[in-house]
């Protein structure tokens, strides 16, 4: 669904946008990952045509976006990370506003904007005045802004941004709705836990750069070669011990309180499955078997070199 091609961004002599290449595919939820000033909203303005390249080729659905900006931005639903101000304008009143710009009126407008407020739960809030809205409620209100036209692809620079628990649930739901409707989403987030539960797809930025991407697994295995994995037994912890030993994926083993073990486990699947399955032939009454990895917080801080984080 989009392709971006060597894309440069400079201000001077300072680039924003460095060489940065990604391919993201139809149907993915795409999270852009990195610290302020990393150029991801840069990025993101670039692809929906908001803001002019120094160079590279942006591809979106296989149309050339740089040079038919028109044609493509049907395709894309943009949401900034700031919803700006509308006085006296009520929430049925501001998607009619929007539903106008792409000449939807009459039965199809009411029902657009029937379907739209009952995506993004706000059908109750139709006739509120969009200032006297909460944070969530506003975000959720741009959100069904950029699905006026059914774009193929949206881009949202920090939806959650500000909101409270509550909020960002109700987010995460309606995104995984928007996904099974075929949607596809490129998301920029500080909220890296609800990023990994979230995203397909994800890519840490810094400098411009495109510094690691894939899957949160992907880019998990590769910044964690080594994973942790804590067994707590009734009993027989030493035997549990002398039986770890005997495998070379198996390194670091110590006992804690409470007959836990932990070890480190550089080893796949079936190594994993091998020792449960041996220490169940061992007759161990085994209460708990399970990995400890990083997270994407820690993922992130030991790519950008924010701080030491501990070796898992």
């Amino acid at each position: 669904m989009l392709k971006i091609n060597n894309l440069v961004k400079k201000y001077g002599n300072f680039k924003a946008v460095d060489d940065l290449s990604l391919h993201v595919k139809k149907g993915e939820i795409y999270g852009f990952v990195g610290p302020n000033g990393a150029g991801k909203t840069t990025t993101m303005k670039i692809v929906s045509g908001l803001l002019a390249c120094t160079s590279g080729e942006v591809y979106i659905d296989g149309i050339d976006a740089l040079k038919n900006r028109r044609l493509v931005k049907r395709k894309i639903g943009y949401m900034p990370d700031f919803f700006g101000v509308y006085d006296d304008l009520k929430v049925e009143e501001y998607l009619e506003f929007y539903a106008s710009i792409y000449d939807i009126e009459g039965k199809e407008k009411d029902e657009l904007i029937k379907d739209l407020l009952a995506l993004v739960n706000l059908t109750d809030k139709k006739d509120a005045y969009v200032d006297d809205l909460s944070r969530g409620m506003k975000q959720r209100l741009c959100l069904a802004r950029c699905l006026v036209h059914n774009p193929e692809l949206l881009i949202l620079d920090e939806p959650a941004s500000g909101m409270d628990p509550k909020s960002r649930i109700e987010m995460k739901n309606i995104l995984r709705t928007l996904k099974d409707m075929g949607k596809t989403i490129i998301i920029s987030s500080h909220i890296l836990p609800e990023l990994a539960e979230l995203c397909t797809n994800i890519v840490i930025i810094q400098g411009g750069k495109a510094i690691i991407s894939g899957t949160v697994k992907e880019v998990m295995d590769n910044v964690y070669k080594t994973k942790s994995i804590k067994i707590k037994v009734i009993e027989n912890a030493d035997n549990v011990i002398n039986t770890l030993k005997e495998y070379v994926e198996v390194s670091n083993v110590k006992t804690l309180v409470n007959n836990i073990i932990t070890a480190d486990f550089n080893g796949n699947d079936e190594v994993m499955s091998s020792i449960l399955e041996r220490l169940i032939m061992k007759k161990i009454k085994v209460v708990d078997f399970t990995t400890m990895e990083g997270n994407l917080e820690e993922v992130f801080m030991k790519v950008i070199g924010g701080e030491n984080i501990e070796e898992h």
